[in-house]
């Protein structure tokens, strides 16, 4: 109210705000029977992973197991900025080098599913250890958004991230987020649809140093690779993964499976993701 008396009009919070995100957030739960955009959610263990899916679906647990698999499976949906999104909570893993189930099933879903988005939730408090995943993630999928999560006990242990030269350096969204008080949740919203619509898109920064030989060999392969499967998204990746004996890639390479990488988001996820078997 004015001094006069009169009310005064109070004005739309703007498109780039937390008050506009969080306003724009509808948290679906379990209602999932059609989406816009497919999220990913990957890190490593106890990063608060768990704890970002709450935040963004409403749900406290709905959990069962991989279909033919013993490895849990979380999945909901969220509203925003007039998409809907499937999300689905993959395995904590430290690597997808593919040694272990979890990490199988965690590569092969950002591989094969190809979401439109993968998050990447880090420990802001153990960032050297969590960027072995970040890194590799970056070689299969530039959608990417990273999730620096915990950066409230990174603050409290005295610990700075410059989250921007982070950015950066690895070519692709940073987020500072704690959970569990929903700080930061508004700007990740924002990020992970900029990454889903196109408006922004990741140029990460993948490690080349390798020793001259094998460059050949990577180079050749990618050649080849590319020629038998056209717009293949990840081809370096691809021919370092059956230079390291990768049985799966192998496979996937002798079935043709790597040529379903080129259709449609909706359709590869549907193409492998089957209904959830109920632990």
């Amino acid at each position: 109210m004015s001094k006069n008396g009169s009310t005064t009009k109070t004005s739309a919070p703007c498109e780039t705000c937390p008050a506009h995100n969080v306003g724009n957030l509808k948290k679906l739960g379990i209602n999932m029977d059609d989406w816009d955009y497919v999220v990913a959610l990957a890190g490593n263990p106890n990063t608060g992973k768990s704890t970002i899916f709450n935040a963004l679906t409403g749900l406290h647990q709905h959990t069962g197991n991989w279909p033919g698999k013993t490895v849990t499976r979380a999945e909901g949906g969220f509203e925003y900025g007039g998409s809907r999104y499937k999300i689905v909570d993959l395995p904590g893993t430290y690597s997808l080098l593919s040694t272990s189930l979890d990490e199988e099933v965690a590569r092969d879903f950002i591989l094969f599913g190809q979401p439109d988005v993968t998050v990447i939730v880090t420990d802001a408090t153990r960032l050297e250890r969590n960027l072995n995943l970040v890194l590799q993630v970056l070689e299969i999928t530039n959608r990417a958004v990273v999730a620096l999560n915990l950066i409230d006990e990174a603050r409290r242990h005295n610990l700075t991230v410059d989250e921007r030269r982070l950015a950066r350096d690895l070519g692709v969204p940073v987020v500072p987020t704690a959970a569990r008080s929903h700080e930061g949740i508004p700007e990740l919203l924002q990020a992970i649809h900029e990454v889903a619509t196109g408006k922004v898109v990741g140029k990460p920064h993948r490690i080349q140093n390798e020793p001259p030989a094998l460059k050949k060999a990577i180079q050749q392969l990618v050649a080849e690779i590319e020629q038998a499967f056209p717009g293949l998204p990840n081809a370096r990746w691809v021919a370092l993964r059956l230079l390291d004996g990768d049985r799966r890639i192998i496979e996937a390479v002798k079935r043709g499976e790597l040529g379903d990488l080129s259709i449609g988001s909706t359709e590869r996820v549907n193409s492998i993701d089957m209904p959830l078997e109920v632990a």
